[in-house]
């Protein structure tokens, strides 16, 4: 499966969410550390979800990037 992530600055770390999965979120102090906390994160969700008989919600978010001209 592939989730779609977002990655966002915070003024001293970096956090991600996973839109499809709410309450999945992680931190890190940086870029790279969080994309690893995320993804234990989802994998530790999905087996949270699976123990307790809750069905396992399909990837839907996308992602895009939109240019501006100013």
């Amino acid at each position: 499966m592939r989730y779609a992530v977002v990655i966002e600055k915070a003024n001293s770390n970096f956090s991600a969410y996973v839109p499809d999965l709410p309450g999945c979120v992680a931190t890190g102090r940086t870029k790279e550390e969080v994309e690893i906390q995320i993804r234990e994160a989802i994998e530790f969700h999905l087996e949270g979800l699976r123990e307790d008989g809750i069905a396992v919600p399909p990837p839907a978010s996308q992602a895009e990037y939109v240019e501006i001209t100013a």
